[in-house]
This record gives C-alpha cells, structure tokens and sequence, in this order.
C-alpha cells in the first residue's frame, strides 16, 4: 500500500513539473514572442489543474511554479536592497554638440578613431534590475538613488514576460538584467476599464507612458496586454 501511495505522489509530481513546463512555454510564446501557441481556454484549463494539484499537494508548491505569480502584496513598506553594482541614470543630451562632445569623450576614453552607434527609443518607465541566482528569479529592485533600491521581487513575479526560472539547460550561477518596466496604453486603458466595473476611481497619466503607485506602492502589473485577451492568473 505503501509503494502505491508513494508511486501515485511521484506521479503527481511528475504531473505538476509538466504543467508547470507547458504553462511556462506558453507564456513565453504568448507575453514575450507575441505568438499564442494554445487557446485561452485551454491554457485556464492547465493552470486550474495545476492549482488543484498545489492545493491537495501544498508540499508541491515551489516558489517558480506559475501559481506563485500573484498573490497578497503587503502594505508594509518595501525593505530596502543594496546595488552590488550602482545603478546609473542617463544623461540627456539636447544638440548636435552635445553628440559630438559624447562621441569625442567615448573615442578618447576606448582609445578609437571610430565608434559605431545602436541608436533606439527609450521606454520611459521604472528602471529594474532583476536578479537569477542559479537559474531561478531571486530578486527584483528599483533603481532608487543609484545606489539603495527598493525590493519588489514579489511585484516583479507579476510580469509575464520575466521568467521565473531562465530558459537554459546550464544558466549561470549569477544574472542581472536591467531594463524599465512600463504599461503600454492599452493595457492601461483596460485597467481602467476594471477600475471602473469595480467602481473605483480612475488614473490619469501625462504624456510618458504611465507607471502606477498607489498609497505609496507600485501596483502590480502586466507589460504586456492584447485587447481583451488578457489572461487573469
């Protein structure tokens, strides 16, 4: 009886690691490749199953399993994480001199005659940097003053399209990437949408592309939105 108790927990782990690997494949294919590979209705359908095995099985539950994503954000104030190396700001430049001089001090300092320029638009959003620790999503961080950011890891599991887990066979044993979080339009103008099913007020934003704090904390949210297609978990 023993054996078949066990046999019956291996399967369902075995059950769950699969879930987990095809609803993490699809939401890559779908938040970052912008390519569904499955239905909205099949996916609800392996992500239901999952969360019933996780939920008859808690000692299942890892923290880079899907269902792990969203949860309660506390209210407490956000602890505060040390840069190991500082993050900079840009500065910004407002005539052709101002490029030339940037170009004369990149030349002098790489010791070059020449340096040829990837030049693309800047996403105006929140500067994060994003730490994995053997492959896995080990914290999240604002930029703050450079040097002292703010830890939102659990806010950062909340976007799709940042793993939670590296898509490689041997990831190294440390990775920062650093780059802006943002809402496109359109997703926010469907967050507005629920605020106003939920009779809650709406939010207003200028000409730069919104980003979101509400009582003194970022709101959690997707990068990425597609009309209605907007899946909930």
């Amino acid at each position: 009886m023993a054996e078949s108790s066990t046999s019956d927990i291996e399967s369902i782990r075995n059950r769950v690691e699969s879930l987990r690997e095809q609803i993490s494949q699809h939401d890559y294919a779908y938040y970052v490749l912008d390519s569904p590979t499955i239905a909205d209705v099949e996916y609800d359908e392996l992500y239901r199953e999952l969360v019933s095995h996780e939920t008859e099985h808690p000692e299942l539950i890892t923290a880079e399993s899907p269902t792990q994503r969203v949860g309660h954000l506390s209210d407490q104030p956000f602890e505060e994480v040390q840069h190991v190396v500082p993050m900079l700001s840009l500065n910004n430049v407002f005539s052709d001199a101002d490029v030339a001089n940037f170009d004369r001090r990149m030349r002098e300092r790489a010791g070059v005659d020449e340096i040829v320029y990837t030049v693309e638009p800047k996403v105006d959003g929140l500067a994060i940097t994003v730490l994995y620790v053997d492959g896995k999503l080990s914290l999240g961080a604002t930029r703050g003053d450079g040097e002292t950011g703010e830890d939102v890891t659990r806010n950062v599991k909340t976007i799709k399209s940042i793993p939670l887990t590296l898509r490689s066979d041997n990831p190294p044993s440390m990775l920062e990437v650093r780059g802006e979080v943002f809402m496109s339009l359109e997703g926010f103008r469907i967050l507005n949408e629920r605020q106003k099913e939920n009779n809650e007020k709406l939010y207003v934003y200028g000409s730069s592309t919104p980003v979101i704090r509400t009582n003194g904390h970022w709101m959690p949210f997707s990068t990425t939105s597609r009309g209605s297609r907007t899946r909930s978990q």
